[in-house]
This record gives structure tokens, sequence and C-alpha cells, in this order.
């Protein structure tokens, strides 16, 4: 079907006028915003690839690069495909406390170029559809590094399609969609203060990360046998993109290109400065020399701290937020994992769960008004404002945001697994572990000798 002309536009066609589309007049779109936005949404999807992608890849073994690395890859198209059909509804469309409906924006039913108010009033609603489809994408990729050289690809999928319907979607909508539970700008009960995704992204991914790697058991002679980076280089160029890419996820997140963001962007930066040098320092204290591949941990590890409170806090107060991260989230890496025996390949929980943590329970007590007004009066209990600036308060509603995204992440995470287990199988074989999940799940080799 041709689009339809507006009236006179043949007469301005004829004579060489340049048509204008019409505008509802109360719609203002701020162009400054929106090219934030879209470039913000680049900038999150270069997180997972090619950031996340050869962050992960480097850290394994030869015969399992190609295999990691498509475990993100895939979810790129899964996820964007799902998010088209029925998850932006889930997450952002109207519902009940607990989850958006479904039908309510099925297919993209209603998101055009027109702002919903609610959740940012200058930017087209399909430029907040496409940077918050980034954070679905690289959320569950997160919890890839905890499963890496051992899942089943079938059951991969199943699971991550399982896992962003029943876990991520409905998180998102308690956190950032209209009504939700734990939404402290609108309407929600329990006033949880996570900026870009404290909870709905690092905690869930973590924690989800942590109960799938124990189910899925060890890697085969974990920890007897030496499972050492197969190229370092390739991470360290993963965590230079994901630093760059997480000013995007942060900054990104005020939603306009105002002084949010950039109070948004420094924090990002000075908190990943920050736990790189307490990582390396606390490692070169321990173990006599810094490690290149520490270093790179304790930047991601700040990253992911800083991000829940990254809107809310000042430049000095998340430098100490990413000293605390790097010293916490090394013990986490190195001796908690050894004590309880787990493996978790690439660390996920250590970093990305033990770090938010971190982050969002310092984030209830540093919260600043200077730096976001709206927390001291936006929120009303009984019609009354309420402040959420830091202090016990809202510690104590940190720690239930916290306590109520680990319990659904884990029970969610555990009957699913059980449930793909037993469809199609989550585990390879041992001889298609000892071949390489590269040649076992894919039929190719990313080197060839």
């Amino acid at each position: 079907m041709p689009f339809p002309f507006p009236a006179g536009a043949a007469d301005a066609i004829a004579s060489g006028t340049q048509l204008q589309p019409a505008v509802d007049p109360l719609v203002t779109i701020n162009h400054g915003d929106n090219a934030w936005l879209l470039a913000s949404s680049a900038l999150v999807l270069m997180m997972t690839a090619p950031g996340l992608i050869l962050f992960y890849g480097g850290l394994v073994r030869p015969k399992n690069v190609l295999s990691t690395m498509m475990h993100s890859l895939i979810l790129m198209a899964l996820i964007s495909a799902v998010w088209m059909v029925y998850g932006y509804s889930m997450a952002f469309g109207a519902g009940n406390a607990f989850v958006g409906n479904p039908l309510t924006h099925l297919f993209l039913k209603g998101v055009g170029g027109a702002p919903d108010p609610d959740y940012a009033a200058t930017i087209p609603a399909q430029t907040f559809m496409l940077f918050q489809m980034m954070f679905a994408i690289i959320t569950p990729a997160l919890i890839s590094g905890a499963v890496a050289e051992r899942v089943k690809f079938k059951g991969y999928v199943a699971f991550m399609l399982l896992w962003i319907t029943v876990v991520y979607l409905p998180l998102c909508h308690m956190v950032w969609g209209k009504g939700g539970y734990l939404n402290w700008a609108l309407g929600g009960k329990i006033p949880v203060l996570d900026f870009a995704g404290g909870t709905v992204v690092h905690i869930s991914s973590g924690v989800s990360a942590l109960v799938f790697a124990i189910l899925l058991g060890h890697r085969a002679g974990f920890p007897r046998e030496p499972m050492v980076p197969h190229n370092v280089v390739l991470s360290l160029i993963g965590t230079g993109l994901l630093w760059v890419g997480w000013f995007g996820f942060n900054a990104g997140s005020a939603l306009n290109a105002g002084i949010l963001a950039t109070s948004a962007f420094a924090a990002t930066h000075f908190s990943a400065a920050a736990a790189a040098l307490s990582w390396a320092a606390v490692e070169w204290k321990l173990k006599g020399r810094p490690s290149v591949l520490g270093a790179a941990a304790g930047m991601v590890a700040g990253l992911a701290t800083i991000t829940p409170a990254s809107g809310y806090v000042t430049i000095p107060a998340a430098f100490g937020i990413g000293l605390v991260a790097g010293v916490a989230c090394y013990f986490a890496v190195t001796k908690i994992k050894s004590i309880f025996h787990y493996d978790d390949s690439l660390d996920v929980f250590g970093v990305h769960g033990v770090g938010s943590v971190i982050g969002m329970l310092m984030l209830g007590l540093l919260a600043n008004a200077e730096v976001n007004p709206a927390i001291a009066t936006t929120f009303r209990a009984n019609g009354a404002a309420v402040s959420l600036v830091g202090g016990s308060h809202q510690f104590f509603n940190q720690l239930i945001g916290v306590a109520f995204t680990a319990v659904l992440s884990g029970v969610a995470t555990f009957l699913i697994f059980k449930f793909v287990d037993a469809l199609v199988g989550l585990r390879v074989d041992q001889e298609e572990e000892s071949l390489g999940l590269d040649l076992s799940q894919h039929g190719e080799s990313a080197y060839n000798e």
C-alpha cells in the first residue's frame, strides 16, 4: 500500500517544494535527546557484540571459542524477535504490578514516533523501545559466561527463551514499568532506586548464572586441570569496548542529553577506574604482582557495581563505590568460589552478581538529591511525598529489592533448568565436551592449524 500523500502534495512536488511530515502540535521531539538515545542504543548493543563476545571468547579454551561467542551472538537475534512480538509489551505495556499485558503492544502495535511521556517525554516511543531492547539482549548473554564450555546449544536457546520471558520481562516491568511493584517513580509500592539495571540486569543475571552453573555441574577436569584463558588480548579488547559501551548503558538511562546524563557518565567512568585500581592493588599485595586480566576484571566489576547508582550519586561517592567493588569482587572470585567449589566458568556471579548487590546497597546510603532532585519528592505514600535520599530507610528499601530479585531469579532459574533439561537436555556428553563445543555443537573451528 503506497504511503498516502498529504493534501496539496502533487502541487508541491510539481513546484519543487520540499514536503514536511505532519506533526502533532502537542508532541515535542527534542532532536538532541533523540540523537543521544539512538547513539546510546548502538553503544549498548556494542557491549554485546563485539564487547562481550570478545571478552568471553578470550577467556575460554581454544576448542570452545566459537561456541562461547555464539552464545551472545544468537541472543542478538532471538531476543530482538521476542522483544518485537511480546517482550516490549510485557516489560513496558500497561498491566498489573508484576507484568505488562503482552497484547498491549503485540508486534510493537502503537509504538511509533509519538513519545510516551510516562517514560521519556522528548523522544519517540520507538527510540525508547530500541534502547530498552539492547538491555534485554545483553542481560541473558551475561549468564552464558557461567556455563561456557559445557552447555548444549539446543538447551541453551530453549533456556534463554524461557528465562527472558519468565524472569527478565516481569522484573523489568516491576522496576521500570508503569505501576511496577518496585518502581519509585511510576506508582510502585516499594521505592527501589535502580538507575540502569542493578536488579534488572546484573543481580538477575548473576544469581541465575550461579544457579545454572551449579545445576549444570563442573566442567570435566575442574578444578584439577588448568583452564587458563587462551587469548587475554581478545579479552582486553572486549573490556575496552564494554567500558566505552557502558557510557551508553548508564548515561543513556537519563533518557535525555541533559545534566543527569553527564553526571551518570562521570560516575560510571570514575567507578570503573577505582575498581581497577583496588583489584590490582589487593592482587599485588596478596600475590606479589598485579595481573593484566585482574585489572580488566576490576574495571568490569566497577562498571557493574555503579550501574544502579550512576544517576543518583556524586563523583566522590561513585569512586568510593568502585574502590569497594574491586576488593569485594576480587575475594568473591578468588575465595568464595573456591570455598563452595562451584564452577562459574567466567565469574559472572562474582563480578556482576556480587558487584551489583554492593552497588544497590551502597546506593541506599549514598543517594543524593543534589544529583537527582526527583528522588526527594516524586515517590508518594498515602498522598504525601517521601524522600528517597540516602539513609537507613532507603537502605532497607534497596535490601528488599535485592532480596526480591535474587529469590525470583534463583527460583525461576531452577524451575526453568529442570524443565528444559527434561525436555531437550542441557549438558553435552563427555565425548562432545572433550572434543570441544565448537566442533560438537557447530561443526566449526576457530583456529585451523
